[in-house]
């Protein structure tokens, strides 16, 4: 029998060594278990040795009141980072039922190359061999002629195991090696994920270039100084923010996330950071590193194109003459469109693309009431500035929002819209509310300026109209089985309420020894 192969003190943690550990009560391996084990998974993790990065993770993206995510696996957002550059490879190490689960979504969405994966199973995950085979799949990957770069992505299972992507090297015949750890357990939402490789991203880049000279973007240098732009967003709204900044001599830089790996020392030799989407953390973090300011909120509505210009303007020194300038060749054109497509009703609004509070700002100056906006992504210094305003209108505006609180919330007030996530807009129709999925209906569509006031009010409208056929559907469906009725029955079902009153009994001891134990 061989020696056991060890690379650090991950070979300590119990696990590996067969006897009792953190995850004694799940048979004693992490395999088998995902993002939904919630703590048992995190204390498998600092036994493995990750303690630094959870401890990063804690401090960049706060959990809310749920310790696990309520949106899609955190990984989909990372890993369509990463499919969307050019020349980037993309590994996963983890579990083959999520390496599944985020192929297939990742190709539902529009990805056109195949996704990596480096599978593993209970020995090869404790022995160290999972990561010899990782990167034995890196090395054979590194091929300079096709890529730039290779993305290696561990999973719940890798993470919680303690395999670890910072041994590899990195880069390997002249392509970047950047390895990170994206577990559900220890990051609250996808979009969240996007900013774990876009910071990483940037790290090694502005490394890059404090070691010498870089590459130049394909599309050549900016002669302006450039605001680079933070956030995913709608292809247009680059092109209408480079537009409004024009009268204060500057210019639109690259978005980051990046398309290219070259667009990343481009974004860090930019004057000034707009923070669209104001949860990229450890982005800004890298942002701040290079000495580059950061302006929160976005040229969104009449009040916020306005204060953004000037804050902008600030941030570059350009004179009040300039600013009133840029803010006179636009903010008309802009309430002009905001008067002649008003949208008009109730909204409730929810969502975790973190570009919430911009929408329901977009909104309120279209016309509509809405009383309350929900967003899963956390508060950061870069939304309050939109959080403030939202409230100033009487706007309960919730960070970290869950799930329940969403509902909650579109149930109380009832609206004549409801804007949310798949289970907020299966609920409203349930209740015969009309809603629109945010992510496909409202995030598709552009937001910045001229362009964005007048987008919404089309859809918005057209939805609210359809109350007389969602009250006609609730009607037809009225009656319906659902729960114990659900389904064709030839009689009545068979319900045992002893059966359930002793189950939830269980349920309520169960809940309760885990109590005690956390008090120990």
């Amino acid at each position: 029998m061989t020696d056991e192969v060890t690379y650090d003190t991950a070979a300590e943690v119990d696990v590996i060594k067969g006897k009792p550990s953190a995850l004694a009560d799940t048979g004693g391996a992490v395999d088998g278990l995902g993002c939904h084990s919630g703590s048992e998974m995190e204390k498998a993790a600092r036994a493995a040795g990750q303690s630094d990065i959870l401890d990063q993770y804690a401090a960049d993206y706060p959990q809310g009141p749920h310790d696990k995510p309520q949106s899609m696996c955190p990984a989909f957002g990372s890993l369509r980072v990463g499919l969307r550059m050019k020349r980037v490879a993309t590994v996963l190490s983890g579990s083959a039922c999520c390496v599944y689960g985020l192929t297939f979504v990742s190709h539902f969405y529009g990805a056109r190359r195949s996704v990596g994966y480096v599978p593993f199973n209970s020995e090869s995950l404790v022995t160290g061999k999972l990561f010899e085979d990782i990167r034995d799949a890196v090395h054979e990957l590194a091929d300079p002629d096709r890529f730039d770069a290779v993305v290696v992505t561990n999973l719940c299972v890798p993470t919680a195991s303690g395999v670890p992507l910072r041994l590899l090297p990195d880069e390997i015949n002249g392509v970047r090696i950047v390895g990170i750890d994206v577990p559900g357990f220890g990051i609250p939402t996808h979009a969240e994920a996007k900013d774990v490789l876009a910071g990483a991203m940037l790290k090694y880049a502005r490394d890059e270039v404090k070691a010498g000279p870089v590459a130049a973007p394909e599309g050549g240098k900016s002669d302006r100084p450039t605001v680079s732009l933070l956030g995913e967003m709608f292809p247009a709204d680059p092109m209408m923010i480079g537009a409004m900044l024009a009268p204060l001599g500057l210019a639109a830089g690259p978005v980051v996330p990046c398309r290219e790996w070259r667009e990343l020392y481009a974004a860090l030799d930019c004057g000034a950071v707009a923070a669209i989407h104001p949860f990229y953390t450890a982005a800004i973090r890298e942002f701040e590193a290079a000495g580059r300011p950061i302006v929160g909120s976005a040229p969104v509505g009449h009040d916020g194109t306005a204060d953004w210009l000037k804050n902008i303007g600030d941030a570059f020194g350009c004179s009040a003459d300039q600013i009133a300038a840029a803010q006179n060749a636009f903010l008309p054109a802009i309430k002009g469109a905001l008067a002649a497509t008003p949208v008009k009703g109730t909204i409730t609004l929810s969502g975790y693309e973190g570009s919430e509070l911009l929408v329901a700002r977009l909104l309120i100056e279209s016309g509509a009431d809405v009383p309350y906006v929900g967003t899963a992504c956390p508060k950061t210094p870069w939304s309050q500035a939109d959080a403030d305003w939202l409230r100033a209108k009487g706007v309960t505006v919730k960070f970290r929002a869950s799930l329940e609180e969403d509902c909650a919330a579109m149930e109380g007030i009832n609206p004549d819209l409801a804007i949310g996530t798949t289970p907020v807009v299966q609920k409203a129709k349930e209740l015969g509310i009309p809603a629109l999925y945010f992510t496909n209906l409202i995030s598709a569509r552009p937001l910045m300026g001229p362009a964005g006031a007048g987008s919404l009010a089309e859809v918005a409208n057209a939805a609210i109209a359809n109350k007389d056929r969602m009250d006609h559907m609730k009607a037809f469906f009225e009656g319906v089985g659902k729960g114990d009725t659900a389904g064709i029955w030839e009689g009545a079902p068979n319900v045992r309420e002893d059966f359930r009153a002793l189950n939830l009994k269980k349920l309520e001891k169960k809940a309760r020894a885990a109590k005690a134990q956390e008090m120990i």
